[in-house]
């Protein structure tokens, strides 16, 4: 094989790299009715995207299989990021039928429910494989030190998947996004309002800066 012949292989193959090269892809992590939908559905809609990962509700596990979204442009002061994002179901150690009877279902109905929320917390998990970034939306108006926290964030470290943290309702005045800040100091954290859209262009440029 002569000089330009390797040449023009190599260049062929960097080509191909490049057009072959995947989207980095991230997952909105929680648990439930922390507003990891509600963040999707506003990230889509900044885009100008026309379309919901999903509906969202008072209900817990209202989202109940992981949803996909690829080649999201995300524009930011330092420029514009491609990202696949996956939207998953809220994360819990307990899932009980008797809660969602609780907001009036029937039995089989309740009972169905709490199976599909028990697949879709396995399903969120197996996800874990396919991402190169998390972005772990916890509820400012509650106390951030729950055990489900602390096991997602150890699960992540231990993978060493980069992740970021996600204060969110934060228009709320019960909210207290300091003490997310002091349970888990280690990670990166950004104070916004999904359902409001507020801080939403510093998210995006932690998004951009963290999974670029």
């Amino acid at each position: 094989m002569n000089m330009f012949t390797k040449v023009k292989d190599r260049i062929s193959k960097t080509i191909q790299g490049l057009f072959s090269r995947k989207n980095s892809c991230i997952g909105i992590y929680g648990s439930p009715n922390a507003g990891k939908t509600t963040l999707g559905n506003r990230i889509l809609s900044d885009c100008d995207i026309d379309e919901e990962f999903g509906s969202t509700s008072h209900i817990a596990h209202e989202t109940r299989r992981a949803k996909k979204h690829e080649s999201v442009n995300i524009n930011t002061d330092n420029g514009s990021l491609k990202l696949d994002i996956v939207d998953t179901p809220g994360l819990a150690t307990k899932i009980d039928f008797n809660d969602f009877m609780e907001e009036d279902m029937d039995e089989e109905t309740a009972k169905s429910r709490a199976k599909e929320a028990t697949e879709g917390v396995v399903e969120a998990v197996k996800w874990l494989d396919d991402l190169t970034g998390i972005v772990l939306v916890m509820d400012a108006t509650e106390d951030p030190y729950t055990q489900i926290n602390v096991t997602v964030i150890g699960n992540i470290e231990a993978r060493h998947i980069p992740m970021l943290i996600v204060a969110n309702k934060c228009d709320r005045s019960d909210a207290s996004p300091d003490k997310i800040k002091e349970a888990f100091p280690q990670h990166p954290i950004v104070s916004i309002s999904a359902l409001e859209g507020t801080n939403m262009d510093e998210l995006y440029s932690e998004i951009a800066r963290r999974f670029r």
